[in-house]
């Protein structure tokens, strides 16, 4: 079995998305002095994402609620897919588009922060939560890839990465997210 794999042009893509999250370091800087506002104010980060993008959510709630590199007190931050009885609960009451929403309306309060995270940027669910926010007085920022899409109608910032891969535009949400963890590491003990 031969695996024939150019790992230079997968290196390539990789360089193409890192070096479009570097170059939206004003736009990274934005969403990072909003969640510092809104976590010095006692309000909460709220993540969500489908899929490798739920991951993600997860994993940087607890970047914050833990710590990320330096040892400091925890911040508030919860990834809406944590929940297995809501994720289930919910598509099977109501519907999967709705889910995000639903938990913005419970949760959420006016000066939080939502991240979404869409690789396609056309999830419904992040859209409709996205909006939900807004009608709260929710901060919202949108994580997505290259195209063009509904979710910059509804996102306060946009993060975009320039790649059509889902690969790399997963690599470069997690390296925007641990660039807003340098931040917060450097404005809270």
């Amino acid at each position: 079995m031969s695996l024939n794999l150019d790992f230079s042009d997968i290196a390539k893509q990789h360089q193409q998305a890192v070096d479009s999250v570097f170059a939206q370091e004003p736009q990274i800087r934005q969403a990072a002095e909003l969640i510092i506002h809104a976590l010095q104010n006692g309000n909460k980060i709220m993540w969500c994402g489908n899929g490798g993008s739920a991951a993600e959510a997860q994993h940087m709630a607890a970047e914050l609620m833990v710590r990320y590199v330096k040892n400091r007190r925890p911040l508030a931050s919860i990834a809406l897919t944590n929940d297995t009885s809501i994720l289930t609960a919910h598509p099977n009451d109501y519907e999967f588009a709705t889910l995000f929403a639903r938990q913005v309306e419970g949760l959420g309060q006016q000066g939080d922060v939502l991240i979404g995270m869409s690789t396609s940027g056309r999830s419904s669910n992040i859209i409709n939560a996205l909006r939900s926010a807004q009608l709260k007085g929710i901060h919202t920022v949108a994580l997505i890839g290259q195209d063009d899409s509904a979710i910059q109608d509804v996102a306060d910032k946009i993060i975009k990465v320039d790649s059509a891969i889902t690969a790399r535009i997963q690599e470069g949400h997690t390296l925007i997210n641990h660039l807003i963890c340098e931040l917060l590491d450097l404005a809270f003990d």
